[in-house]
Parts: C-alpha cells; structure tokens; sequence
C-alpha cells in the first residue's frame, strides 16, 4: 500500500537549543517492541469506582492551582483527569525536560471532593484518567480555558478560543460498524514536552496499544480559531486487521431540518454536526452529506482517489434553530482532516447508528485504505486536525446550508414521493444576479426515479434553491446526488443523500 514515508518532523516547542532527553522515537521503539508481544488488558480501577454515578465523579474537582506549570505562568498548564465512572482504566503521564522524562503521580490531595465518604475510599494510587490542557481565555483575563482533553481509550477533542464541544477525534478506530464488532485500542502512556512559557505551540506524545497494533503517536498542538493539531503516527499491526479506521471523528445528531422532531421534544433541532464534508483529490469533487439517526446502523463509502480532505461539520450557527441556552448546538465546533503526503487510494467511510436521545455520538467518519496493512509492517501517517467553524475546509464552490425532506404525496398529489428542498449559498453564486441561470445536476441510484427538479433564486439567503421530488423503489433506500451548474461549470459541491427505506419522511416508509 502506498503511504506517507516521510521523515516525522521533530520540531521542539521549547526555547532554541534545548534538548530533550526523550523524543518521539523512543515512543516509536517503546511501540514496536510492544507490538512483537502479546496484547494484555489494562489494569482497572476498583469496582467502586466504576460503579459511581457521573454527578459523583463530577464532584471529583482538580485544584486550579495545582496545574503542571502553574508555577511558572506557562501559556499551557495541565490539568489533571481521575480515573472512575467511564474512565475505568488508568494511564501513565510523564512531563518531559532537559534531564529526561518524570512520572506524574496521583494525589488525593490535588483534589476537592463533594462527597468525604467517596474521599476516604479513594485509594492513594487511583491513578489518572487523562489530562486537559489550557489556554488563556480570549477575554484576555485571568480565566483559562480547557483547549484539548484527552481521556477515555484513545478519544480527545481541541476546542478553538471562542467555541466548546462539537466533533471529537480517536487515535485509530478498529472494524467500526462491522459485525464482527469493534475495537479500541487506548492510549496508555502520554510524555508531555514542557513548553516555554511564553510558547504559542506544544508537543506531546502518546503510546496506543489494543489487541491489533500498537502506535506512536506525536502531537503538536496550535490554539486559536480554528485550533489546529499535528499529528504523526507509527502504526505496528500485530494482525490482520479487517477495517483500519484514519483519523476517526465522531459526533451525535439526534434530530434536525431533515428529518421529523420526535414526539414530545420542543427544541427545533439537537446535534453536534450536520453533515460530513469530503474533498476527492482524484476528481477534485466535494461532497455533502447531511446526517440522520437512522433506525438501523447506516454504513456508507465514498472512495477517493487521493483524499484532501475530510469532516463532521455544524454548518447550522443560528440559535433560533436549536432555541437551548446551555447547550448551545450553535456554538459547536467542526472538525477537518488534511491528510500530508500520499495515503494511496481508499474510502472515508462513514457508520451513522440509532440513538434514542443526545447522550451518544452516534456519527463516525473516518479513511481506511483499499489494502489492509500487513501485520509486522509499520505504517507511518500524518495529517492535521482543524477545529473551528465550518470555514476550516475552505471549501471554493458553492455550500449546502439547508437540506429539508418531506412526503411529496403532501405536496404534490404523488403518493410514494419524497420531496427534496436544498439550499446553497457562497462560492461562485456570491458574484451572480437573481436573474443568472443556474440549473442543478440530479441523479439517483437504479432503485430510484427523478420525477421533477427545478432551480429557483432565493432571495432570504442570498443563494439558490434545489427542489427534488423523486420516488423511492418499494423497501429500498433512496439514494440522491445533486449539484449546481452555471452554463457548463460546476458551482457547488455534491449533495448526497441517503433516506432509508424505514424512516420517518414518507408515511408509509414508517
């Protein structure tokens, strides 16, 4: 398979001429001589403290002031996760300097707690959880913000300066949506550089380890908005593995424009993306794909040629369309992919499950190639995370902004239809006149009829509407792909969808 073999890059954070005594390398050795042994499970927490309720591990409070750094007024300063609840298995942290890499221990005592009989059971050695970084608050006070946390197998998520929660990232992700059923693989040991500390960058690295491989990973993390981690990665393969999942990213969408609110719930959409984006190299093409909650687990492929590019977005930044003052949907953040080097060809996948409420994210994305990496074979990769706004794909044509789905039957008089209105704006459209003629591209699968489609201006948006009514084959999904065109050039990205032949659209799909 052909992948990135460039030389990893090993820049230091820390003031010219400084020299560490530990490096990426040495997690890269510590990876492969893992690998060439057996996988063992990792050492649990005491069943107590698995079985605490997430109120009781909440009131488990790390001290401020008793951030790694703290003393010296670092830019970054590590805050300290404990293990229990969800977090049933403990990792190792060291701090790395000039004289080497130094544990990190638990202490009891870097900690408030709400509950005394939950402090007293505790033992000395629980050990950590995983870790927050922080960052000054944009307000430019004295407040700091948790800017990348990293805690639960190998799942952390970045935030930009001025939004929180959104799309969150793994290390790897292992046979996802197969049924064979899925593995994570953890990290369990991470090595933090410590930064200058006026440093405006900083690296980390982090050892993954599961029944399938082992990796090292590097980290170096660029705060702001967007937020933008690099990353590098050795991969050691102990065995075959069915469906290597690159650069997973998760996130939950419960409801929204396109689909049907469920009964009793006020708020007029829930979720932390709407959409996956992916940027096709070998045709140059980006794609759209609005997000449901199907029913039933929704496995769906887009092969790339050489892929550019690919991530969960909230496109939907209007509070008025989520109306929840703490949750803020609006204010979540997207996450993007930009793979360096050659991956070779493959697919970004994405596995879309059913969930019955906000809690579980419920949408993963991620790229696995056409050939499986062979066991004993180290499979080097390296690519950049972007979370921010929607904007961090840079995306040149024109957007999807709102894809609305209902019965045609209702509209129409055609019974079995479902009715399609989709919503561009940007790009090239910016620079046209209401009067320009934009006609739209559609298309759908064999088991599907187009059976109108008509392009109108919409002057609300500034943009042009699709309107589709198309018919699904009977039990059979309904798979629709659109775009927009001015004369013979494209001028918006790819719509694509995908109803389920059971959903809650077409009355008699139900």
């Amino acid at each position: 398979m052909t992948v990135f073999r460039a030389a990893l890059a090993l820049l230091l954070c820390l003031p010219t001429g400084t020299v560490l005594a530990f490096g990426f390398q040495d997690v890269v050795e510590k990876a492969k001589e893992r690998s060439a042994s057996g996988w063992s499970a990792p050492d649990s927490v005491p069943r107590f403290m698995r079985d605490i309720s997430r109120d009781a591990y909440r009131g488990i409070r790390f001290k401020n002031e008793r951030s790694i750094w703290h003393e010296s007024n670092s830019q970054f300063q590590v805050r300290l996760l404990p293990a229990g609840n969800v977090f049933e298995h403990p990792v190792r942290l060291h701090t790395v300097d000039s004289d080497g890499a130094h544990p990190v221990p638990f202490r009891k005592t870097d900690y408030e707690f709400t509950d005394v009989e939950l402090e007293r059971r505790i033992p000395a050695d629980l050990g950590h959880a995983g870790f927050e970084l922080t960052w000054p608050a944009a307000d430019g006070e004295q407040n700091r913000q948790v800017i990348v946390s990293f805690a639960g197998a190998s799942a952390f998520h970045a935030n930009t300066s001025d939004r929180s929660g959104g799309s969150s990232a793994r290390g790897i992700a292992i046979d996802t949506g197969l049924m064979s059923g899925e593995e994570f693989p953890a990290f369990t040991d991470f090595w933090l550089e410590r930064p200058a500390p006026d440093a405006h960058a900083m690296k980390f690295h982090a050892l993954l380890d599961g029944p399938s491989l082992t990796g090292a990973y590097q980290f170096t993390l660029h705060p702001g908005d967007p937020t933008r981690m690099q990353v590098e990665a050795v991969l050691f393969p102990r065995e075959e593995i069915a469906q290597l999942g690159v650069a997973p990213l998760s996130a939950m969408f419960f409801y929204g424009e396109n689909t049907a609110r469920p009964a009793g719930h006020w708020r007029p959409e829930v979720h932390d993306a709407d959409g996956l984006l992916v940027h096709d190299g070998g045709s140059d093409e980006w794609i759209w794909r609005p997000l449901i909650n199907p029913s039933a687990l929704q496995i769906d492929s887009f092969h790339t040629g050489q892929v550019r590019g690919f991530g969960l977005f909230q496109r939907d930044s209007d509070f008025d369309h989520y109306q929840d003052l703490s949750a803020a949907y609006e204010q979540r953040d997207s996450a993007w992919i930009e793979p360096q080097g050659d991956w070779g060809n493959g697919r970004v996948m994405l596995v879309q499950l059913p969930t019955p409420d906000a809690t579980n994210d419920n949408a993963i994305a991620f790229w696995t190639p056409d050939e499986p990496p062979e066991p004993g074979q180290p499979l080097r990769l390296s690519y950049q995370i972007h979370f921010g706004s929607p904007e961090v794909a840079s995306n040149p044509l024109a957007r999807t902004v709102n894809t609305f789905v209902g019965d045609g039957g209702m509209s129409s008089g055609a019974a079995g239809t479902v009715r399609f209105h989709i919503d561009f704006v940007g790009g090239p459209l910016e620079k046209m006149s209401p009067q320009a003629a934009v006609t739209a591209d559609v298309s759908a699968d064999s088991e599907g009829e187009i059976v109108e489609h008509f392009v109108e201006y919409h002057p609300a948006i500034g943009g042009w509407r699709l309107s589709v009514l198309a018919r699904p084959a009977q039990n059979h999904p309904l798979v629709v792909r659109a775009h927009l065109r001015e004369s013979d050039e494209r001028v918006s990205e790819t719509w694509s969808y995908v109803l389920p032949a059971k959903n809650d659209i077409v009355h008699n799909a139900r």
